[in-house]
């Protein structure tokens, strides 16, 4: 069994413990409501056939149609997904959005395959499993590896099998498909909010320093809106280099130069060479004041974790920190705002995206902003307050699996079990 899923049931077990929830409840909730594996053939550029295994995972609906990400990665398995299903349904049930988790993937390195090639991926793996998702079932969105160029393909494959158009099918679309305002920034922005929220009776994040772990989607969103914001990122990587600056990294123009094409490491060497090259672990080891894993999962671990100096972690990757690396953070006092909360922006605005769809609206992106501050200001103080007084050592890990556990128990018992 993979470290991430591992740790999502180590998590879940914890909390129905704390809760002392009945054994059939904690069954239910460790089970998967749908676990869809399918081979397909693809058509390459050569005229080739190749075969290539694709995943889709519902782990629970009861409070609304599933969602969750679709990844193109080398490294997609079971496990992974399941994992990351079961942490979609907590990540809703925190921000109180009305769905359940899912998540899905294709094995393959999207890298290698051409644009056609894509395509014609994208689409039969649509195909495939278009008995499961649909606007009110299970609606997808990009993860690892897709766009919105891959949604705006799965969007119009399954509309052309249902002889018309439906945005609402998978969000994270580009914006003249009916993608929303924002929803780009959405997980990046989302990071911010909950900072600020954090540190709003400690003087704000004005200041701070910041090390990021990640300049992609999230990272480089997140490190670019922190570094406005007025703290100083010091550290920064991807899966390339890793760059350190005492006095703070022009984040703004790195972004800017990777967004239209380049890369961190070509930035680096053409506009920033007073930049010093660090090793990737000094970037987790950094002497910071916030440290924000943005990349892949299980980076904080056993081996790694007692080596980490800066006192307040912002969950920004799903599942950075296994169980064991957990352990030790706490025993250290090392604040951890989970994922589930951290980086729960971009389910959150897929959300505004769905309403605006089901309703055929156009919200500004201002509108979207405000009301994913709200939201994620809302869930942090739930989440903050949720931990009992005479507990002091409870994490927001902890509180927040309880605020999302007890949401969706809610919503299993007034719904009942049919028949």
């Amino acid at each position: 069994m993979e470290a991430i899923l591992t740790g999502a049931l180590t998590q879940l077990h914890e909390a129905a413990d704390q809760l002392q929830l009945r054994d059939e409840m904690r069954e239910y909730l460790t089970s998967f409501k749908t676990v869809f594996q399918t081979q397909f053939p693809v058509e390459m550029d050569d005229g080739s056939l190749k075969m290539f295994e694709g995943l889709r995972v519902l782990h629970n609906v009861a409070r609304g149609p599933s969602k969750g990400g679709i990844r193109y990665s080398a490294h997609v398995s079971l496990d992974e997904v399941k994992a990351l299903a079961m942490l979609m349904t907590w990540k809703c049930a925190v921000v109180d959005v009305p769905f359940g988790g899912a998540k899905g993937g294709v094995t393959v390195d999207p890298a290698a395959l051409s644009s056609n090639e894509l395509q014609n991926l994208t689409r039969r793996f649509t195909s495939e499993i278009i008995p499961i998702i649909g606007p009110d079932k299970d609606i997808p969105a990009p993860d690892m590896g897709t766009n919105p160029q891959i949604m705006a393909w799965m969007m119009d494959t399954y509309s052309m099998t249902q002889g018309y158009t439906i945005p609402g099918v998978v969000t994270g679309k580009p914006i003249a498909l009916g993608g929303s305002e924002g929803r780009f920034e959405a997980t990046g922005r989302g990071i911010l909010y909950v900072i600020q929220e954090h540190l709003r009776a400690e003087g704000g994040i004005q200041g701070r320093t910041v090390a990021v772990q990640g300049f992609g989607n999230v990272g480089g969103v997140a490190a670019r809106l922190i570094h406005e914001a007025g703290a100083k990122v010091t550290y920064l990587s991807d899966k390339d280099i890793a760059l350190h600056h005492r006095d703070g990294i022009d984040v703004t123009a790195a972004y800017a130069f990777v967004a239209k094409g380049g890369t961190l490491t070509g930035w680096h060497d053409l506009f920033a060479r007073d930049v010093e090259v660090v090793a990737g672990a000094d970037v987790l080891a950094a002497e910071v004041d916030i440290l924000i894993p943005a990349a892949l999962e299980s980076v904080l671990t056993e081996a790694n974790a007692a080596a980490v100096r800066a006192p307040l972690i912002i969950e920004a990757a799903n599942g950075p920190t296994t169980v064991e690396a957990d352990a030790i953070l706490r025993e250290r006092s090392v604040v951890v705002v989970p994922d589930i909360l951290a980086n729960a922006g971009g389910v959150t605005v897929s959300y505004f995206e769905w309403v605006q769809a089901r309703q055929f609206q156009r919200w500004s992106e201002q509108r979207v902003n405000q009301e994913l501050q709200s939201i994620m200001a809302k869930a942090y103080q739930t989440i903050a307050t949720r931990r009992p007084v005479n507990a002091p050592n409870c994490t927001l890990r902890q509180a927040a699996n309880w605020v999302a556990i007890e949401r969706v128990v809610e919503a299993v018992n007034l719904r009942g079990i049919y028949p």
